[in-house]
């Protein structure tokens, strides 16, 4: 059938454009990643939707699209037991990347934990390099979590469609509807929380929309220079959704700061690893905002 009359609605400019229904945003997408259209029509749906931005009802149609075509993590075999969602695909700029310290905290606490990712970014250092440093290679094929561990998951293991809209952002230099998806999908059957984050405040409100559309479990907080885990220096707000019910968990940390972390100078992999193995071991306090966002985690994860 084509995407080209969906274009025209969406492509009409910042002023003219329409939006989609969540059904006509499913077929779309659904199209896209099924590799049914020319590349040409993929790059004018990325940037008609740059340019007009997503409304909560074509995220839902584009989550809907990539949850039936992903290839999803069996449930635990434990019917009480629950798997937390990191994605991650922003990684470390100026900051080192602590996405997988927040991983193996969780796994600490006996949650099975599932990082996804790839790389958006050519010049950052990824959650998957940390993983790699920590002996956490990346999964090469689906197989059930254990309660307990930590697993890294391509995205393109996940859905090769969804990757190759990813790299769009290569080719063209700007981000699209991929980007917000996977920090919003669910790869995982049975009980699951997906930790989701924002960058920039007009996010924050179209995606708690979309999680409520969706009925999704969730933490929704101000990443981390776009990652899930919170910033180790100053707690940010966090809520929790229920069934896609809105639970306020944290407020932000207002005033000066008493005192900073002791976080490593150096960002690359290695240096972030061994940051994160001597918090493990107790050599290293965990950073407060860090373990409020896991007691957090784990009072979403026991209504679960």
């Amino acid at each position: 059938m084509g995407i080209s009359h969906y274009i025209k609605e969406i492509g009409r400019g910042k002023d003219g454009a329409r939006s989609l229904s969540r059904e006509q945003a499913a077929d779309l997408l659904g199209q896209v990643l099924d590799g049914t259209v020319t590349d040409l029509e993929v790059g004018a749906f990325c940037l008609a939707m740059r340019i007009k931005g997503e409304t909560p009802q074509e995220m839902a149609g584009f989550l809907d699209a990539a949850h039936a075509r992903l290839q999803r993590f069996p449930a635990l075999t434990n019917s009480t037991a629950c798997t937390v969602v990191l994605p991650s695909y922003n990684g470390a700029r100026k900051l080192p990347v602590l996405t997988p310290l927040l991983a193996l905290l969780l796994a600490r606490e006996g949650l099975a934990v599932l990082v996804h990712g790839t790389a958006t970014e050519s010049t950052r250092v990824l959650s998957s390099d940390v993983l790699l440093a920590l002996n956490i290679p990346a999964l090469t094929a689906v197989a059930p979590i254990q309660a307990g561990s930590v697993v890294f998951a391509p995205t393109e293991l996940l859905s090769p469609g969804l990757k190759r809209l990813l790299d769009v952002r290569r080719l063209v230099g700007l981000r699209n509807p991929a980007h917000s998806l996977v920090k919003l999908m669910n790869p995982c059957l049975g009980k699951a929380l997906v930790v989701s984050s924002y960058t920039h405040p007009e996010y924050a409100v179209s995606m708690a929309q979309t999680l409520a559309l969706m009925q999704a479990n969730a933490l929704l907080l101000r990443g981390t220079e776009g990652e899930v885990v919170a910033d180790a220096r100053r707690t940010p707000p966090m809520d929790g959704y229920l069934q896609g019910q809105r639970i306020e968990l944290q407020q932000a940390q207002a005033g000066t700061l008493a005192s900073l972390p002791n976080l490593p100078k150096a960002i690359d992999a290695a240096s972030t690893a061994a940051y994160i193995a001597s918090i493990l071991s107790g050599a290293e306090p965990v950073p407060a905002p860090i373990k409020r966002q896991v007691e957090h985690i784990l009072h979403l994860t026991s209504q679960l």
